[in-house]
């Protein structure tokens, strides 16, 4: 993966927590679920809202506004009101580096 960018330490966030950043300008939203580290979009398709206040179940996270819900490892639209996905971006952790690539 092209243009690796560290974005936390793994034990900064715990399994089912969020941690939002900022690479290059973009809001970002780092999900720690049962399958791994996830990196999406920290930004609702519907309204704008920052997926960072929302609820974490599983893989899925939720909007805190209108309840539109999207998939954390691929950025699909799991429930409406929400009709586009978000974007997800490629994750690798080396030792305690969650690394993302955004380009």
């Amino acid at each position: 993966m092209a243009g690796l960018v560290t974005v936390a330490k793994t034990s900064e966030i715990p399994m089912g927590e969020l941690k939002a950043i900022e690479v290059g300008g973009r809001r970002l939203l780092v999900c720690h679920t049962e399958s791994g580290f996830h990196v999406i979009d920290d930004t609702c398709t519907h309204d704008d809202g920052p997926l960072a206040e929302g609820f974490l179940d599983g893989e899925a996270i939720e909007c805190p506004r209108h309840g539109a819900r999207f998939d954390v490892t691929t950025g699909k639209v799991l429930c409406l009101p929400a009709a586009v996905g978000i974007a997800s971006y490629p994750v690798r952790v080396e030792g305690d580096d969650v690394k993302v690539s955004v380009t």
